[in-house]
């Protein structure tokens, strides 16, 4: 499994203009490879998370995951392509209030095809009790702290297996204790599984926690 980008660019039509956002990236990432990006805000690290999530489109360059072309696909199998080999972490952990622990992080796999319930259900508990959630799988959203909160969105984002972390300032609302202890799960997490972990942060704390670095600057991947 890898992630390639090559020559990246975005560009946005303004009023005054065109507006270079990410010029000639490139990134490789291996399986069981972890990368921090940081940068200062406007700098193009939230767009470029986008685009490796395929939540937005390059105007240049070409981007692949295990092989495959995202945005060479039709919309619906984009939409299937995303929701099984790409796992998303949001700094708000965008949880479903009326679902249960356990059901939102089974909710990927409502709209997926093929996979057997029992199977998934079991993952799910699996994922909840490594992430020391095991007794609150019938707790909704609103009876759990921050950290538990975001917690569950990292087990959410395992359910499927996916090829490819990515988390957008997954300790931008914590307190410092919990920022370390989500910090480490993530990348705990990652190596058990093998995943390609990406992180965009403005927290030096956490980018240490990572092996690789890589800072956004005037729409350039440094």
């Amino acid at each position: 499994m890898a992630l390639v980008v090559q020559n990246l660019g975005k560009v946005y039509t303004t009023r005054s203009g065109e507006l270079a956002v990410l010029r000639d990236v490139n990134l490789t990432l291996d399986s069981g490879e972890a990368l921090a990006v940081m940068g200062p805000s406007g700098s193009g690290k939230s767009t470029l998370l986008h685009i490796l999530g395929t939540l937005d489109t390059p105007s240049s360059g070409t981007l692949s995951l295990d092989g495959v072309d995202p945005f060479k696909l039709k919309e619906a199998e984009l939409a299937g392509f995303r929701n099984t080999r790409i796992g998303f972490v949001f700094q708000d952990h965008h949880l479903l209030p009326q679902l249960t622990v356990l059901e939102n992080v089974l909710a990927p796999t409502f709209v997926t095809p093929g996979v057997q319930a029992d199977d998934v259900a079991a993952e799910a508990r699996k994922l909840l009790e490594r992430v020391g959630l095991n007794a609150r799988l019938d707790h909704r959203p609103a009876e759990l702290s921050g950290g538990e909160r975001q917690r569950v969105a990292i087990a959410r984002s395992l359910i499927l297996k996916p090829s490819l972390m990515l988390a957008d300032e997954p300790t931008g609302n914590l307190d410092r204790a919990n920022a370390a202890g989500i910090g480490e799960l993530l990348l705990e997490l990652h190596r058990e599984r093998r995943t390609i972990l990406v992180v965009v942060t403005h927290s030096a704390e956490l980018a240490k926690l990572f092996p690789r670095t890589a800072t956004t600057n005037d729409g350039r991947l440094v």
